[in-house]
């Protein structure tokens, strides 16, 4: 609320400090006055002349907010264009008539003063100030809809980004728990410590990636438990190598941004495979984020898939490009001897 008022109080102050500047022009530019220069007549009294310049200014500067709150709102903007013509028209007449009168009354004799020597002041003044209306009440919606543009979109990539990661934690846990079916179905002593397992990455997916981020240091804890939920399904049937670097410093990313990566890994690099095995890699160096995953796969095997296949990829594709755009990460997916692999650069700064 006080920074509403603030801001209105300083655009009050912008717009009288631009009429002040405005109408002092004349006087800072005027040449001298010489009194035997004929041809300029000195105003009878100086009082009256700077108050019959005031009344003028006054009503320069009611054209000029009425015809930009009012005129152009309620004729121009709504294609009245004959109407908005008439009302400028009758602006004009008024101001020169109420002009004339002012500047009769208070400055000149009429000897010196007539309708038609005062005419091109009126024509002149009331051109510019028209024109500064039109320009300002331009510019204004202008920036009025460039600013409601912003937050729309601003408001829409935090609506899909909030829905793109609600997408990844069903996704995830479909394929967790078909894990923990495995192991029930096999009566392994493994159940209760992957159960256990399970419930910390949980309570990471429900109290920690609420956040737009989190340290990168929980996101690699929790890469490092999931991978460890896995291990104990698959045992020495597959070969894991994991190489996590301690960051040279304290960083911030979006959570559960790499775990889609870990998951296809795992999915797709275990079955019909001889000697599978899973290469990660992470480690975060000034400033950038280096994350290689990397799997053995099958060319040759028709997997039948499921109607989540292909979920995690191409949700974690979107969320990078809304978040880092295509300056700050770089994605490189590949398949080369039968390997499959992801390699991720995130600026992280």
């Amino acid at each position: 609320m006080k920074k509403t008022r603030y801001k209105k109080g300083w655009v009050i102050a912008m717009h009288i400090a631009a009429w002040i500047l405005l109408f002092s022009l004349p006087y800072l530019l005027r040449p001298s006055y010489n009194p035997n220069d004929a041809r300029h007549p000195q105003p009878a009294n100086a009082t009256a002349s700077f108050i019959s310049s005031r009344i003028n200014d006054l009503m320069l500067i009611g054209f000029f907010y009425l015809n930009a709150a009012v005129l152009m709102v309620q004729l121009l903007y709504k294609k009245k264009y004959l109407l908005y013509s008439f009302a400028i028209l009758f602006c004009f007449a008024a101001f020169s008539f109420l002009s004339f009168s002012v500047s009769k009354t208070f400055t000149f004799t009429d000897t010196f003063f007539t309708f038609r020597k005062h005419l091109p002041f009126c024509v002149f003044s009331f051109l510019f100030i028209l024109a500064c209306s039109i320009a300002y009440k331009t510019i204004k919606d202008k920036m009025v809809a460039d600013n409601l543009a912003r937050e729309i979109q601003n408001e829409n990539l935090k609506t899909e980004l909030s829905l793109l990661r609600s997408q990844v934690s069903p996704h995830f846990m479909f394929n967790v728990l078909n894990n923990m079916v495995a192991l029930a179905r096999k009566q392994s002593d493994l159940l209760e410590p992957s159960l256990i397992k399970l419930s910390s990455l949980m309570r990471y997916m429900l109290y920690e990636t609420g956040e737009q981020k989190v340290s990168l240091e929980k996101e690699t804890e929790y890469l490092e438990s999931y991978i460890d939920l896995q291990l104990q399904r698959f045992g020495k049937k597959l070969a894991v190598n994991v190489n996590v670097l301690a960051a040279d410093k304290q960083y911030e990313i979006e959570p559960m941004l790499l775990i889609p990566f870990v998951e296809n890994a795992f999915k797709h690099g275990t079955g019909m495979i001889d000697h599978p095995q899973i290469d990660i890699s992470l480690k975060a160096l000034d400033n950038i984020l280096y994350f290689t995953a990397q799997n053995k796969y099958n060319p040759t095997s028709q997997e039948i898939k499921d109607d989540a296949s292909g979920i995690g990829l191409a949700n974690v594709q979107r969320r990078l490009d809304l978040l880092y755009g295509n300056h700050k990460h770089e994605l490189t997916i590949g398949r080369d001897n039968n390997t499959f692999s992801i390699s991720l650069q995130i600026h992280l700064n």
